[in-house]
């Protein structure tokens, strides 16, 4: 939000206070200035980290002044070029050449004389110039009545800017036009912060300063309101209080420049006067307003036979707050026509809706050049009703911002008033007497009791039960002592965040200064340290996988269903609901909607998001998963691990310039090594799988102590066309449960010695069914010859003649080794024996030669 520090200065004075010392008093009290933007004023030193980047530069204040426009003649040689004759406010006019259409006498204006540094307004780049003398179509020149563009307020060369007839001639420009603004950011919980008056308050209690109230008086002297318009609220909950004004007979014209450079400064585009009252009272009070043409309602309740008021012998709307019906559509302010839901809080009368509360009006009843008589609404909606409508729409707006946070509904008429008058003012209209008020939802006065002995034990610091109430008093509480260190505190109207004496005393902390409060050490002992076991296995997996050569990654828990759909070939994504997900209440997406079931959907989507400018890929992550429990209010969460690789296995070099791509072997090697060094790999089993995200015949299954306990494999091409991934990349996947893992992972193993006798290795081939996993084999050959066995290694997998159709020859190496002998060849034969007698009673297998 930005806080242009004269607008402030109306409401606390701040003349005297350094941009800098201020910013840094906000920041500390909470309000983190996180720029400043200094308008036509040099930022002081020491201000670079926080000078916002901009159009404005400081003016010369010898060159650069206000002036006033004497005379005003056409030049002797130039059709659209005129001779002004400018008094600023030195010892004699300077008569200078300008081609602006609203040059005229009596006018004040920016006035540069030679040197001044302005905007080229005649370049693309806007660069800065500097101002010399120059003969222009036969008549010299050495000043130049400014623009907007040529000062750096804006892009706006049209014409030249006019300031304020009190603006004093002579007065270097700097001092009349010349501001600061404050860049604050603002957390949600400082609602009321987001106004000038809000951060008046705050100012005003800082620094102990009287604020300054919004000024009350208002002219009434028009008919009675309560005959022109009636109200009807079907939700008080929705809508608590609705306030509505009538203003006839005004003019629409352009606001005076002071309101329209308030509102630039604040950064909001100005419109027209009656337009720009309803967005300046909202910025300066807080309080969203909206104005409608009350003679489009008027048209509007005689069409749907609405009764004629005996007064005016106008038809008289009915203003109706109720929920949006089914198939109702609304065309809002920005043009988009929009199919409204049954959470959707509408204004309507009794034709049609007119806008969605809290968020945008709709085009019908939109103040335009025609309009005459204005009813201007200033109401109160609830916070998270706003909030969804928002959201389902994703329309964002000022007005929907603050009512989004929480707005007290007794701003609704300080807002009313101040925006009536205003547009009285500035466009000449009557008010019509008395308020149109429903407040049928008042919320509670918040009471709570604060004691000295809790400020204390809290902060860690004692303060004096009077300092407290002085501080609480500066930011508006009401104060009651109920005790010798006891307080009755009451919050005040615009304080919706007060819930109890935690939020009292970071008030009071505030105020103090949060740099006041000591640094303590605990008073007590600290706590053993503890190993956590299942903590340092998941640190050993993630350990082991970064040197592996993948890379971690963190993502999203939030997904939508129809990303996981997409892990199904064929499944339509149009079809899925969001039925058996854990559901968010309040998602900041549609695409971020639901809590993920699976880890492959966030794999997936960072796979997509990276090949488009990596050609290689190689990841993991660690995160939870989430499955909803029937009868249950928390789902099940359930760690897991997940790998995804695409691209080259390795990097490109000059031995090989184009490796090749990463295949299913390569991630289960991948797995094999992750196995083995948690000591699993002899308990876990590569089972052959029918995932249906993976391609047939490139998946399996692992199996450990007869537990699934993931799932590895290439993707399903049709999945990989589904999330843009090239087809002629193969991306293995893994999906391992790592909660089993580190439950099945032993905290101690066994260890042996360096063997000092050498191993005898002697190879074996066998003939198998081909549908019997090598593994099934491996594991028969280890459980017959345990004792001499140490090492068994496939080194060859063949199918062809002479081997027969449906069989397979599977060699293996295998290394026999003893640890307290050298072996004898007797001693191999018999063992080796041994192991082939087992294949073939077990498996049924033959022995071929090798």
């Amino acid at each position: 939000m930005k806080i242009p520090l004269s607008w402030l200065n109306e409401y606390v004075d701040v003349s005297d206070l350094s941009p800098l010392e201020l910013a840094e008093r906000l920041t500390l009290a909470g309000l983190e200035v996180a720029g400043i933007e200094f308008i036509g004023i040099a930022p002081p030193s020491g201000a670079e980290a926080l000078v916002s980047s901009g159009e404005s530069f400081a003016w010369d204040r010898d060159t650069i002044r206000v002036g006033e426009v004497l005379a005003v003649r056409p030049h002797p040689n130039a059709d659209r070029l005129v001779l002004a004759t400018v008094e600023y406010g030195a010892q004699a006019p300077q008569t200078v050449v300008t081609g602006a259409p609203n040059v005229r006498p009596g006018q004040r204006v920016a006035f540069a004389t030679a040197g001044a540094v302005i905007r080229n307004g005649y370049s693309a780049e806007h660069e800065l110039v500097t101002l010399k003398p120059a003969k222009i179509r036969g008549v010299r020149s050495e000043g130049m009545v400014l623009s907007e563009l040529e000062l750096g307020l804006s892009d706006e060369h049209e014409g030249i800017l006019e300031l304020a007839p009190e603006a004093p001639i002579g007065l270097p420009l700097a001092d009349w036009l010349g501001d600061v603004v404050l860049e604050i950011e603002l957390t949600p919980n400082l609602a009321r912060a987001y106004s000038i008056l809000g951060v008046a308050r705050e100012v005003a209690a800082i620094y102990e300063r009287p604020l300054k109230p919004v000024p009350e008086t208002l002219v009434q002297t028009g008919a009675p309101i309560a005959s022109q318009i009636a109200i009807e609220i079907s939700d008080p909950e929705a809508c608590p209080r609705f306030t509505a004004s009538l203003i006839r007979d005004v003019e629409i014209k352009p606001s005076p420049s002071w309101m329209q450079r308030r509102l630039r400064l604040a950064g909001m585009r100005p419109i027209s006067n009656i337009v720009d009252v309803t967005n300046y009272v909202m910025l300066e009070t807080g309080q969203p307003l909206h104005a409608f043409d009350y003679d489009v309602l008027v048209r509007r309740a005689a069409a749907s036979g609405q009764p004629a008021n005996p007064v005016t012998g106008e038809a008289r709307p009915t203003l109706i707050m109720r929920y949006a019906w089914a198939g109702e559509t609304l065309t809002t302010l920005d043009g988009v026509t929009r199919t409204l839901a049954a959470t959707d809080y509408l204004v309507t009368d009794t034709a049609s809706p007119l806008s969605l509360a809290g968020v945008m009006g709709g085009a019908e009843g939109e103040v335009t050049n025609t309009t005459r008589n204005v009813l201007l609404e200033a109401a109160n909606w609830n916070f998270i009703m706003v909030r969804r409508t928002q959201q389902r729409h994703l329309l964002f707006s000022e007005a929907g911002l603050r009512f989004s946070r929480g707005v007290h509904p007794a701003q609704a008429e300080t807002g009313n008033r101040r925006a009536a008058e205003l547009m009285r003012e500035l466009g000449g209209g009557t008010v019509g007497q008395e308020l149109a008020d429903e407040y049928p939802a008042a919320p509670p006065v918040i009471q709570i009791e604060l004691s000295a002995e809790e400020v204390e034990r809290l902060l860690g610091m004692p303060l004096p039960v009077d300092r407290i109430a002085a501080h609480l008093r500066r930011l508006q509480f009401q104060i009651e002592p109920t005790g010798p260190d006891r307080l009755l505190v009451t919050a005040p109207s615009h304080r919706l965040d007060i819930t109890g004496p935690h939020d009292l005393i970071e008030e009071v902390a505030r105020i103090e200064g949060y740099d006041t409060i000591p640094s303590t050490l605990m008073a007590d002992q600290l706590p053993p340290m503890r190993q956590d076991p299942t903590l340092a296995v998941e640190e050993r997996i993630r350990n082991l996988l970064v040197a592996a050569g993948l890379q971690e990654t963190i993502s999203y828990t939030l997904t939508c269903p129809e990303r996981e759909a997409a892990l199904i070939p064929g499944a339509n994504p149009g079809d899925v609901t969001d039925e058996g997900y854990v559901r968010l209440a309040n998602p900041i997406s549609r695409e971020r909607r639901v809590m993920r079931r699976t880890l492959l959907v966030s794999a997936l989507e960072t796979l997509q998001n990276n090949l488009r400018f990596r050609e290689r890929v190689a990841i993991f992550e660690v995160g939870q998963t989430y499955q909803p429990v029937a009868g249950q209010l928390l789902p099940e969460e359930h760690r897991g691990l997940v790998i995804a690789l695409a691209g080259a296995a390795s990097k490109p070099s000059w031995l090989v310039p184009e490796p090749p791509h990463v295949d299913y072997f390569d991630l289960k090697g991948i797995v094999d090594a992750l196995l083995e060094h948690l000591h699993l790999h002899e308990r876990v089993r590569f089972v052959p799988s029918d995932h249906p995200t993976f391609q047939p015949g490139r998946a399996a299954d692992l199996d450990l102590d007869g537990t699934k306990i993931g799932t590895l494999g290439e993707l399903h091409p049709l999945v990989r066309e589904e999330h843009g991934i090239p087809l002629d990349l193969r991306v293995p996947v893994a999906e391992l449960a790592l909660d089993a893992l580190i439950a099945a992972a032993p905290r101690s193993w066994k260890t042996a010695p360096v063997p000092r006798f050498p191993p005898i290795v002697q190879d074996l081939a066998v003939v198998v069914d081909e549908e019997r996993p090598a593994g099934e084999v491996e594991r028969a050959i280890r459980g017959a010859a345990p004792a001499l066995l140490v090492d068994v290694q496939l080194f060859d997998v063949y199918q062809g003649a002479p081997i027969p159709a449906g069989k397979k020859s599977l060699a293996f190496r295998l290394t026999y080794q003893a640890p307290d002998r050298t072996l004898t060849d007797a001693e191999v034969a018999r063992a080796h024996n041994t192991i082939v007698a087992a294949i073939r009673h077990e498996l049924g297998a033959e022995i071929r030669g090798v």
